[in-house]
């Protein structure tokens, strides 16, 4: 084997061991959500994260697309309930579904959203143990983004079977039928929630006390005794809008609850430095450039996609430090 230049360099590079240290895996997941041929989100944003923290990753994409949806143009197919149940069947006749973790992200046609849930069904009758992680992607700032009568269906089905799940404010008003205007009404509608069966759920965002500079957020844990322990956290609002966020801080908090042995709010910290990290390195290599000149729409959305790859030391080691303190109902 003959090695040349850079690539002899790398092979004499000294690896950073604390990457390394337990080569054991982390579990396997299948993850059903999104995918873009150029750019992040969907299974594009979970995907690499997961990997790099060990864990094998399986992936079912309920659409195919060219690119992200804020594009002025996008080509591409949405996939229906007869080619997941189809993907389904073949790893199932071959015994393929040893999974410890289902993450689910963004479906855009009911019937694909209908079997969805019934393979998940099917895969916690296979295994007690496995922890569905349901990102409700419906909508924000009061807007539908699915049609609307995917609702039934999350939040009488997929909320039920989950054990954690991540929406934002719209998401939680809607899955919870309760309008939330104040820090009482998020505690209020995430308790009903854990009424229907998630134990973990976390808000990552609202619009309570707005502020230009932060962005403030909220989770809620049910203990084993059926009490609930709420904290909140903030970071950074950033102006710009990035596609893909919410896949990213999914999958990140599926990492960080299983290393720290469901530790909820060291999690949701981590989880929130890596992704403050991650877009903050997406700015700056948007600020940049990689040499070529910035001309128009088309250009500024290519700039502003998450750098997933360039930020994998903020994916495993955060430096930002996000703290998360504890809310107390008050009378």
């Amino acid at each position: 084997l003959l090695i040349k230049g850079n690539h002899a360099n790398c092979m004499n590079m000294k690896l950073d061991s604390s990457i390394f240290m337990d080569v054991k895996e982390n579990g396997r997941v299948l993850s059903i959500q999104s995918h873009v041929v150029s750019g992040y989100c969907g299974n594009k944003c979970a995907t690499f994260p997961l990997q790099i923290h060990r864990f094998e990753v399986d992936t079912i994409n309920s659409v195919q697309f060219s690119n992200n949806t804020s594009y002025a143009t996008w080509t591409g197919k949405t996939m229906t309930g007869s080619n997941i149940k189809e993907l389904y069947f073949g790893l199932e006749a071959n015994e393929l579904l040893g999974y410890s973790h289902v993450l689910t992200g963004y479906v855009a046609e009911e019937s694909f959203l209908t079997e969805m849930i019934n393979i998940v069904h099917s895969l916690k009758r296979k295994n007690k143990d496995l922890i569905y992680f349901c990102d409700p992607v419906m909508g924000d700032q009061k807007r539908f983004y699915v049609p609307e009568s995917m609702l039934p269906s999350y939040r009488d089905a997929a909320v039920p079977l989950a054990d954690v799940i991540t929406p934002n404010q719209y998401e939680l008003e809607l899955l919870s039928g309760k309008i939330i205007e104040s820090e009482r009404d998020v505690i209020e509608a995430m308790n009903l929630l854990h009424d229907k069966g998630p134990r973990w759920i976390v808000v990552t965002s609202t619009d309570i006390d707005y502020c230009p500079e932060t962005l403030t957020g909220y989770f809620s844990e049910m203990k084993g005794d059926g009490r609930t322990a709420a904290h909140k956290f903030q970071v950074q609002r950033f102006p710009q809008y990035f596609c893909g966020t919410g896949d990213l801080f999914a999958s990140l908090l599926l990492v960080w609850l299983h290393k720290t042995n469901y530790n909820t709010v060291l999690a949701v910290e981590r989880a929130q430095s890596s992704m403050q990290d991650v877009l903050k390195r997406t700015l700056r290599m948007s600020e940049c450039g990689d040499g070529s000149a910035v001309e128009g729409e088309k250009q500024s959305k290519k700039r502003i996609e998450l750098k997933i790859i360039q930020s994998m030391d903020d994916i495993l080691r955060p430096q930002s430090r996000v703290t998360c303190t504890p809310v107390e109902m008050k009378n």
